[in-house]
């Protein structure tokens, strides 16, 4: 961004305007993380009729204890707010891939629960999810460039999470 778009921010400060590697980094993020999502979701939603979030809600139901979560806790692992979870969870449920229960611990927390229609959906679609994820990143990365991407966005996530985004 050049500062022909504006001289200062909304607080009167002057920003620190992005040089061209540092646009060129910002810009290829964008861009590509965009379109890599995109893919990884229509694969799966051509050859499963799953989207990439009911996925990733899988994924972490099947990973945990018991093959359920507490609703709040999902939302933070799959990055979503509550509101926008509960909604998924329902339109999931309508499809048996999971059911809401209560927390036993204290009677007033809810979980949700993965099915076995949702494993079975699962352990269908993990295969396409791994081919795809390949194909569109792990294999076009060397292996140095794979440790320095995970180093990264391991620091953005880190840098992110510490200060309660």
């Amino acid at each position: 961004m050049t500062a022909e778009i504006g001289e200062t921010g909304e607080t009167g400060v002057q920003p620190n305007w992005l040089d061209h590697t540092e646009m060129r980094a910002w810009r290829s993020l964008m861009d590509g993380s965009y379109r890599l999502m995109d893919v990884l979701n229509r694969d799966l939603q051509d050859s499963h009729g799953l989207t990439l979030a009911e996925y990733r809600i899988l994924v972490m139901l099947s990973e945990s204890p018991d093959g359920a979560l507490r609703m709040s806790e999902l939302a933070d692992g799959v990055l979503s707010s509550r509101s926008r979870l509960t909604h998924q969870i329902r339109r999931m449920q309508t499809q048996n891939m999971v059911v809401r229960d209560t927390c036993l611990e204290d009677g007033r927390g809810v979980l949700a629960v993965i099915t076995e229609e949702g494993r079975a959906r699962l352990r269908s679609a993990a295969p396409t999810h791994v081919v795809s994820v390949r194909k569109h990143l792990i294999d076009l990365l060397t292996s140095s460039e794979q440790q320095v991407l995970g180093d990264v966005f391991e620091k953005v996530d880190g840098h992110l999470t510490r200060d309660g985004y």
